[in-house]
């Protein structure tokens, strides 16, 4: 087990749950995100109707996850006044939760768990996106990576709860 990994387990309970407030999904690469109200997260697979579900299979990339404060960080060192989440091109948007604390641990939206794989690294198409400077300021707040461990439905206004480690992992 990485140490990260054991070292946040260690508090995950004391993290406060966090709101699923928006979804977006892109049909193809490089596709305009599609706003949907809800969604069927596929074990192994990734968002439906999002291409990356048709990738490979058990990609630790198949959602990609930020938060809204993190949002508000590339507002504020960008100097944009507002950002439609779309053009960041993360399939989920949250908020009131602490994105750090969930790398590397297992969470819940709706019915569907989730796993935290790596930071989600700003792409070169964010200077595009957001102007001169775009990557900048989203270091750092670029969100997560994850794969879905169990199938199920996300919407609009569900929880996102971190799930308690397995007591293995204090072994």
């Amino acid at each position: 087990m990485r140490a990260q990994q054991r070292l946040f387990s260690r508090y995950i309970h004391n993290l406060n749950p966090g709101t699923l407030t928006w979804i977006g999904l892109r049909p193809q690469r490089k596709a305009e995100m599609q706003v949907v109200n809800e969604c069927n997260a596929l074990e192994n697979l990734g968002l439906e109707g999002d291409h990356r579900c048709k990738k490979t299979p058990g990609s630790g990339r198949q959602v990609t996850l930020i938060s809204q404060e993190y949002i508000d960080q590339i507002t504020h060192f960008s100097g944009i006044q507002t950002i439609d989440p779309g053009i960041l091109r993360r399939n989920l948007v949250v908020k009131d939760i602490n994105l750090t604390a969930l790398r590397h641990q297992q969470f819940e939206i709706g019915d569907a768990l989730f796993e935290a794989t790596a930071l989600c690294h700003p792409c070169s198409r964010m200077e595009q996106a957001l102007g001169k400077g775009g990557v900048v300021a989203m270091l750092g707040h670029g969100g997560l990576c994850c794969k879905i461990l169990r199938t199920g439905t996300v919407k609009i206004g569900d929880t996102v709860r971190a799930r308690m480690p397995q007591q293995e992992m204090f072994d």
